[in-house]
Parts: structure tokens; sequence; C-alpha cells
């Protein structure tokens, strides 16, 4: 499963590494919305919650549709500017129909990519679509997808008022130590690019990031078969600090690539019991089921959910979910009349980093 990224376009223009503060507030609202991916962070969220006004943290929650499960595409701009000001000012100028699209995208299934080519605000297909999905996910992401749709001029300069808050209540301050981090790596890489080009730039982001032998196009291990062109504008290459372990990628038509990728050390895992390995290895041996945990690690799902995102049937579907649960690797809960399947992280982590790693890339 890759994403691949024709750069065939002028050498000038393949590659860019800028650090965005839109792109790591983005991830930090991931962090505190999905605490159990980033168990390295598990204190700062937990600060970070006990001091939000219980105005703002409900306007998070309320908008979690936005980074929960998967970041929209507006959140990780292509041309990465100075201030967080700047950047929203930029997105602003994005028109209703690219917003909506990209802000009720809800899974990283493999037809991310075909849903995001009409607008729920002109297409009643995907209007009724995006209603359904987000139903599925939760009373306040409903009532979200639907002020969005009603009146996405009020939702929108809402959003933006939201992430202003967090810029004051948490985002500055933290801002200040990241900025420097996020500069050390951009240095580095910069300097990889100009000396030894692209190859070795790319190494120095992910081992999941690659040059393919003939140099016209960069292989991303992610969840879907997917490709997408960077023309002349090329590819933007954003490094993040509370993005571990996710690397993150903007592939949607209309939309120029994009790649966030962590930096810094990733925790090290810890040491489980040779029966527990056994037991669960074999509970993964089928590649459905691998493809089902890596889009439950974006989050809760139904079965239906799982069976659109991959174009299979319920049934089948729900004989890989009674496998993964016996392994006890999922959780299955009864919200109202949807059940949703949710991965059990800590559970997950005793098979290893590194395959942690790779189901939440």
């Amino acid at each position: 499963m890759t994403l691949r990224i024709d750069i065939s376009g002028p050498p000038s223009e393949q590659l860019r590494f800028a650090a965005s503060p839109l792109a790591e507030l983005t991830a930090m609202l991931h962090v505190l919305a999905e605490p159990g991916h980033h168990p390295q962070l598990a204190g700062w969220a937990g600060e970070v919650w006990a001091g939000l006004r219980p105005e703002l943290a409900e306007r998070l929650r309320e908008a979690e549709f936005l980074w929960r499960s998967s970041q929209a595409d507006f959140l990780l701009p292509a041309r990465p500017r100075p201030t967080l000001a700047e950047e929203l000012d930029d997105v602003d100028r994005i028109d209703d129909a690219a917003y909506a699209t990209a802000a009720l995208v809800t899974t990283c299934g493999s037809n991310r990519g075909h849903v995001a080519t009409q607008s729920p605000l002109t297409d009643a297909t995907a209007r009724e679509r995006a209603l359904n999905l987000a139903q599925a996910r939760g009373a306040r992401q409903e009532a979200f997808a639907e002020r969005l749709l009603a009146d996405p001029t009020a939702v929108r300069a809402r959003v933006r008022h939201t992430l202003e808050q967090c810029a004051e209540a948490f985002f500055d301050a933290a801002w200040t130590d990241v900025a420097v981090q996020l500069a050390t790596d951009l240095r580095l890489k910069n300097d990889l690019l100009k000396r030894q080009g692209i190859g070795a730039a790319l190494a120095s982001v992910s081992g999941a990031v690659t040059l393919a032998p003939d140099g016209d196009c960069i292989l991303v291990d992610k969840l879907q078969d997917k490709a997408t062109a960077a023309h002349s504008d090329g590819v933007t290459f954003i490094p993040s600090v509370f993005s571990r372990p996710h690397l993150v990628a903007v592939h949607a038509p209309g939309w120029q690539p994009v790649v966030q990728y962590p930096v810094g050390e990733p925790s090290p895992s810890e040491p489980v019991s040779l029966e527990t390995v056994t037991l669960r290895l074999e509970a993964l041996t089928h590649p459905v089921r691998l493809r089902l945990l890596r889009t439950l690690a974006r989050g809760p799902h139904t079965t239906g959910e799982l069976a659109h995102a991959w174009e299979l049937s319920l049934p089948e579907v729900s004989r890989h979910l009674t496998v993964l649960r016996r392994a006890g690797l999922l959780t299955a809960r009864r919200h109202g009349r949807y059940v949703r399947h949710t991965l059990n992280v800590p559970d997950l982590t005793a098979l290893g980093a590194d395959l942690l790693a790779a189901v939440l890339r």
C-alpha cells in the first residue's frame, strides 16, 4: 500500500521543507483528541485539558471532526507562513465547496481521494454520504456537519475563532519551544537536500518515505494505494514535534501534495510475552485485517463504514472483526443504533513499536 507522488516537474520546485504553525497546532489538537496514539504526550494533554476554559473545551469537542480520525487538508498548508494568523488568512481564501469537502472527510479508507472530487455543498449524493458518515461518528459530529452544510460562513468563522483561542490557551507557549526544534530539523533537511540531493533528504524524513529508482516519484508507505502529482508546485514537507507516530499526507484531487513527518526520537517499546505476540500475530496474518486495523487506528468505525471504505461485504468485514476481537485487539461498543469498533492501542503496542508505527502511519 503506497502513496505515489509524481515529482517529474522542474527540479527547483520538487521539494520544499518548511515549518507550519497551523500544521503543528493541528497535530496538538489530534493529540488532545486521541491521546492513546501518543502515550509520550499523555501528561501534556492532561495538563492542557485541565487548564482549558469549559467553553473552549466544548468547542474543541464540537470541531474535532477536523483533526481526530484524519486531518482536514486545509490544516496542512502547502505554502507555510511564519505565523498562525497568516495561515488562517490563507484558509479563509479557500472557497466553501473545497473547505466543506475537506472538513467532512472522516476516514482514511481507500475511497478518500474519490470522495473529495465532489463537494457536499453542491452534490446531493456527496451531501447524503457526508451526513451519514457524520451521524455514525456521533451526535457532535452530526451536528457539526449539519451546521457546516447549512451555513458554511458561520461555521468557518467559528472554527477560526476556536483555533485563535487555542493559540492563546496553549499553542503560543508551546510553539516557542517547538519552533526551535523544528528549525534545527529544517536546517538538517535543507542541507541534505542541497548537498546530497532528494534521495538523502527523503531518507532523513522517515524510513517510510523513499525516492523511486527513476527519481521521478516519491513513495510513501501509507494506508491506501493512491497517486498524485506535484506538477510545478512541488511537494511540501512539514516537520512536527507532536505528530509522532503519524506520517500525514495531503493527496486529494485539487490539493498540492503535503507530507507532515515527526521529528525527535520514538518512545522505546516494552517487552511482551511470546504467547501474546503469537496470538496477536496470528490474527494479523490476513491482509484485509491489517487494512481494517489501519483504518481503525484513526478512530472508531462501524462495520458499515469499514465495508464502504474498503469495498467489502458486511459479512466479510464482520468475520474479520470477530477474529481481531478474539485476539483482544478491538473493543466493540454500542452507541444508539450503531456499534463502533475501537482499536486497543496499548495491546497493539505489545507487538512492537515498528508494527504500531506502520498501523498508525
